[in-house]
């Protein structure tokens, strides 16, 4: 069974008279351990189809099969749940608490599960900033780190949940070349060695290389679902021969 299964999903918006159809029919499967790019110019549904992966919205019609599990027909709190268990989340911006040291960042989403005590909960964050590299940074706040100390922070609290799935929108945006390199590295470790499926979002060709799989998005539909790279950018842009 997949992990991921989306049948015929539509996500139409209104705004005011007028209707946006941001997801016009997509359908795809995704197995535990890939690791899929998300591509497309500016408004053709990447951003709205990993909101929906990642169950922060819910689509307007279809199926969505999450580990099994039904997405569509969830309340919000449900799929709160269930994006807690299942869904760790890396943005550009790293998101993170300016007054708050790295260890206590990534001790936020244990403390939303209840599932540990204090004691708990700080052996587990030690753990995941050991897991990318940054034992010796763990009261260190955001302000003293540099931006790729930052994001991996990011990327140690997305897995403090011990996820199946990492979704990442545009982790490198903020990151010079260097650096964007060592936390795509990173990316390929959790896949290879612990099978965490990762799903990536991004318009820069050199990191959307990284992936196994492109999924090239155009009008709210996919238009190219391929495991060559070259194919994908062809399919990025169609005008040239």
């Amino acid at each position: 069974m997949p992990l991921i299964e989306l049948k015929d999903i539509r996500k139409i918006y209104s705004l005011g008279e007028t209707t946006v159809t941001a997801l016009d029919g997509v359908s795809l499967d995704m197995q535990q351990g890939d690791y899929v790019a998300l591509m497309g110019p500016s408004g053709s549904g990447k951003s709205t189809l990993m909101n929906t992966l990642g169950c922060l919205d819910r689509p307007t019609s279809g199926s969505y099969l999450l580990d099994g599990e039904e997405i569509v027909t969830m309340t919000r709190d449900e799929r709160a749940r269930l994006r807690n268990r299942k869904i760790g989340f890396v943005f550009q911006s790293f998101n993170l608490l300016a007054r708050t040291s790295a260890l206590e960042n990534v001790e936020l989403p244990l403390m939303y599960s209840g599932s540990l005590n204090a004691r708990q909960r700080h052996a587990k964050a030690r753990e995941m900033l050991t897991r990318v590299g940054l034992e010796s940074r763990l009261d260190h706040h955001p302000g003293q780190l540099s931006g790729g100390q930052q994001q991996r922070v990011a990327i140690a609290r997305a897995l403090a949940n011990e996820p199946a799935i990492l979704m990442a929108d545009e982790p490198t945006g903020n990151l010079d070349t260097r650096t964007s390199g060592e936390v795509m590295e990173l990316f390929a470790r959790l896949n290879e060695e612990e099978n965490i499926t990762i799903i990536l979002v991004t318009h820069d060709q050199d990191i959307g290389r990284n992936a196994r799989r492109t999924m090239v998005l155009r009008d709210g539909l996919i238009v190219t679902d391929t495991q060559n790279f070259d194919e994908a950018v062809v399919a990025l842009h169609p005008t040239i021969v």
